[in-house]
């Protein structure tokens, strides 16, 4: 049996059933969940993103932030410059390159992350709560290996 009759089988014919209908509709009402609760602590999904990476980084170049969290450059110099107006993430030039930045989350930074990382994780529990962790770690298993790349169309928030 082919795959696409699997997914057709598994939906009983409902086509709003299907996988990519029930994914988008569930990522959807995810992703509302997560901006509100970033959102709550006056970030936008790509700046929480940001402090989030810096917070496990610690300090990281600004062209591996670019390439870690696959914007565009000028995309990223928009995010910093208003992370570090909040004076959440400092820039300063690299000794070793001037020409590199260097990019730091502030004590500040982590305090507001700290906060963003409890909402989240709020937001989490209220969608996965009836999941036992094993469910867990497969759901995020077979969603690594949904089909997707870098050039596809993605959330245009910043």
């Amino acid at each position: 049996m082919a795959v696409n009759e699997i997914v057709v089988d598994a939906a009983g014919g409902d086509p709003l059933e299907q996988l990519g209908f029930l994914l988008a509709r569930h990522g959807a009402i995810a992703n509302s969940r997560v901006q509100h609760a970033l959102a709550s602590c006056s970030l936008a999904p790509r700046q929480g993103a940001t402090l989030m990476l810096l917070g496990k980084c610690g300090s990281m170049g600004q062209q591996a932030l670019v390439a870690a969290l696959e914007v565009d450059p000028s995309i990223m110099v928009a995010i910093l410059n208003d992370l570090e107006s909040a004076r959440l993430v400092e820039r300063r030039r690299d000794p070793s390159d001037r020409r590199r930045h260097i990019v730091a989350i502030t004590e500040e930074g982590r305090h507001v992350l700290a906060k963003a990382q409890e909402a989240v994780t709020e937001v989490e529990q209220g969608l996965f709560g009836d999941f036992s962790p094993e469910e867990v770690a497969v759901l995020r298993g077979l969603l690594a290996r949904v089909r997707t790349s870098r050039g596809d169309e993605v959330c245009s928030e910043e």
